[in-house]
């Protein structure tokens, strides 16, 4: 017999796949194992494969502990050993995958937002470099 809460959340995960993938060009999809699993190296990872330099945790929970949901996001990209930005997505029920929300560090969202100011032209070619943040994202 199935556990229909890890039911919910798998379907979610392939949903937000999808969502991504129609709205960005990507091919990610959900991870093997990633709704919970502690069988083989493919455990403890990120829910979604294939999104470059994200480390996304989809959760779909009417309530949700954001700041435990990222200890957790933080703590499998530690494990990994990567430096993939870590994201929390949520989606109540009855909530377009469009209205999930985001949760993500500010100094990993000025990062991205910088990368789009500059691209926009909002910010001068010569203050474009690379700025590493002023504080590093919290590994745990």
């Amino acid at each position: 017999m199935s556990n229909p809460q890890k039911a919910k959340g798998d379907g979610y995960e392939r949903e937000l796949a999808a969502y991504i993938n129609d709205n960005t060009g990507l091919d990610c999809s959900r991870a093997p194992l990633s709704g919970g699993g502690a069988i083989g190296i493919l455990s403890g990872g990120a829910d979604l494969l294939g999104v470059p330099n994200l480390f996304i945790e989809a959760k779909r929970v009417e309530r949700l502990n954001f700041h435990d949901a990222m200890r957790q996001a933080e703590r499998n990209r530690t494990s990994r050993a990567t430096d993939d930005v870590p994201v929390v997505i949520n989606r109540k029920n009855r909530m377009k995958t469009g209205d999930s929300l985001c949760l993500l560090r500010l100094d990993d969202l000025l990062t991205f937002y910088r990368a789009y100011l500059c691209q926009e032209g909002f910010v001068k070619e010569d203050e474009c470099q690379p700025v590493q943040s002023a504080q590093p994202t919290k590994k745990l």
